[in-house]
């Protein structure tokens, strides 16, 4: 009877590791797609001087597919807006006081954008006990002024 638990204990032990290894490697990946969408619509806000229109969001979308970024339920942070299921940004202006005070420029005159994008972590046991929806990535793309635009 004493070697029946004993291999019950172990066997349980042996299934528990197994889970916390596969749960980290998958975090892992959904980190990295995270990661790497938000690296990727910084570079695109790059490209096009902080003017993202129909052409920017539909490349936006086109790298989010092929990578297989997707994200149910995108819930952005206060006062972001969101793109699809794929991301979230705000345009911030810099006020003169923000950067060099010895500069004097209207507000808005410069601006970056804010980008953000939410790991995906779809398990839904684990959603209902953890509440896991503030895995976010945050990311600023460069200072944009009125003469880039």
């Amino acid at each position: 009877m004493r070697d029946a638990i004993g291999g019950t204990v172990v066997l349980v032990i042996i299934v528990t590791f197994i889970v916390i290894v596969l749960s980290y490697m998958a975090f892992n990946v959904n980190y990295t797609k995270a990661f790497r969408m938000k690296d990727k619509v910084i570079s695109i806000y790059d490209d096009y001087n902080g003017n993202c229109e129909a052409a920017c969001h539909e490349e936006i979308s086109d790298y989010a597919k092929k990578l297989g970024y997707y994200v149910v339920n995108l819930n952005c942070p206060a006062h972001f807006n969101n793109y699809g299921n794929y991301y979230c940004y705000q345009r911030v202006p810099i006020k003169a006081s923000d950067s060099d005070p010895t500069k004097t420029y209207s507000v808005g005159e410069n601006e970056y954008y804010r980008i953000v994008t939410k790991i995906n972590l779809n398990v839904p046991v684990i959603n209902n006990i953890l509440d896991l929806n503030y895995f976010y990535i945050y990311g600023d793309t460069k200072i944009y002024s009125n003469f880039d635009k």
